[in-house]
């Protein structure tokens, strides 16, 4: 491994330029999208090929509880072996010396890919794709909130004080002057990225008081959720540069539009490299139908990956710019999937009912499974959605329990995902809403302590 770094990207040998790299990150995503692992002076790295972390880091809740729900060797907590994927290799600017980071993937004793590892997910469904022929493309959308620095879990979050020293403003969506209140953390934002070598296709303030949008080049699955895996950390690291949070909680400001991951798809011709969406005379194809009526079939089964905490389902609020049903229409936002405006060739589909709070790798996996779903069981999709979908009947989850209770009933869906990921993953839900239920919120000391 000595020479590794010529198998790094063109950005990473670039940001070291003659500079001497003196450690290197060894990360992986647990189910919560928490970067886990080891950093290491980088003459160690050099000289190892591979390390070792316990696959209880899959086991854990958000909160650093643990779940019952195990593999059969899980409470001895056995190693996993993490080798570097090097063409993930990426600056880390923010910190004091020469720094990169690698993405690893998890494999068991046998060699084989450790099944609840978020990005052997991933790796898994488009897999699948790969064995029908077809190459899945997608192009996401980051949402979040730059909020005043918050200490005390018991006060409300609020509004960061922008530039011209005053608190960010609501319903200025798509405001140029919003957004230059953000400039100075902006500008770290497109350093970094520049960096690590990532491209931004644009950046807009959104709806919420100090939200703002991130859209991402359309491209490889893979490719894109690492890519979101580092943007959240860069985000942060931004925000914290000029006193304040960068958040991607689902909701949390009350009152203000949640924070979305919006997901674009399209799929080509492994032969071809057409987009099958499209097809003689830029018809639309049965496949694009399909995969239309895979994600109304199956996503309110796979709503708990993309709505993975009890903050989550505060996002799904009628005419809160998220969406409450499975309706799907042409250049309509209020629906849960949308076509955009396009090209033939570019046409696509968006989900948009994924919050920022979901893992890259899980929410991106299970939207690709619900379309290759329907394309492969050639699912029909309900008539198109005209006027405002806010009007139709809820076709969501209402909470934890129900999403849990979707999801353990779709066996399509869990043998496309993998049944040891849905199982681990299922019990690490559970066991954080039973953590959950052991907090009093301030809305029942309000109203419940001298009324009921």
């Amino acid at each position: 491994m000595s020479d590794w770094l010529s198998q790094a990207p063109d950005a990473a040998r670039a940001y070291l330029k003659d500079a001497r790299l003196d450690e290197v990150e060894c990360l992986i995503a647990d189910l919560s999208g928490i970067a886990r692992g080891k950093a290491m002076p980088a003459s160690k790295f050099a000289r190892q090929a591979q390390f070792y972390l316990p696959n209880s880091i899959f086991y854990q809740t958000i909160t650093g509880g643990w779940s019952e729900e195990t593999a059969a060797d899980g409470f001895t907590e056995p190693d996993m072996t993490l080798v570097p994927d090097f063409s993930t290799a990426s600056a880390a600017p923010w910190t004091a010396d020469w720094t990169l980071q690698v993405i690893h993937d998890a494999f068991g004793k046998d060699g084989t890919p450790v099944p609840y590892a978020p990005r052997n997910v991933l790796k898994r469904v488009v897999e699948l794709y790969a064995a029908q022929g077809w190459v899945p493309i997608v192009a996401p959308e980051m949402e979040f909130y730059l909020v005043a620095r918050n200490v005390d879990p018991a006060q409300e979050i609020k509004a960061m004080t922008g530039r011209s020293g005053r608190p960010a403003a609501a319903r200025q969506a798509y405001s140029v002057s919003a957004v230059d209140e953000f400039g100075p953390v902006i500008d770290d934002i497109y350093d970094f990225a520049e960096a690590q070598g990532f491209e931004i296709d644009g950046i807009t303030q959104e709806g919420g008081a100090g939200q703002l949008e991130i859209n991402l080049r359309h491209g490889n699955p893979i490719r894109l959720a690492d890519e979101i895996f580092y943007f959240k950390r860069l985000i942060r690291e931004a925000a914290l540069r000029h006193d304040c949070f960068a958040t991607f909680m689902a909701k949390p400001i009350a009152g203000e539009p949640g924070s979305a991951m919006h997901i674009h798809h399209s799929v080509l011709s492994k032969e071809t490299g057409q987009n099958i969406f499209t097809g003689a005379g830029d018809a639309e194809t049965p496949e694009f139908l399909h995969f239309i009526g895979g994600l109304q079939k199956y996503l309110p089964a796979a709503t708990v990956l993309f709505a993975p905490y009890v903050n989550s389902f505060r996002r799904y609020v009628k005419d809160h710019a998220a969406p409450i049903n499975l309706e799907w229409g042409r250049d309509n936002r209020t629906t849960a999937i949308r076509v955009p405006i396009s090209d033939p060739q570019a046409r696509r589909v968006e989900n948009r009912i994924a919050g920022m709070d979901c893992n890259p790798y899980l929410g991106i996996a299970a939207s690709l499974a619900c379309g290759y779903l329907g394309m492969v069981e050639s699912i029909e999709p309900k008539a198109e959605f005209t006027g405002d979908a806010y009007d139709a009947e809820e076709d969501l989850p209402r909470g934890m329990y129900a999403a849990l209770d979707e999801f353990a009933a779709a066996n399509s869906l869990r043998n496309v995902l993998g049944e040891d990921f849905c199982m681990v993953y299922a019990g690490v839900k559970a066991a954080e809403y039973d953590e959950f239920l052991q907090v009093i919120s301030p809305w029942e000391r309000e109203h419940l302590l001298l009324s009921v």
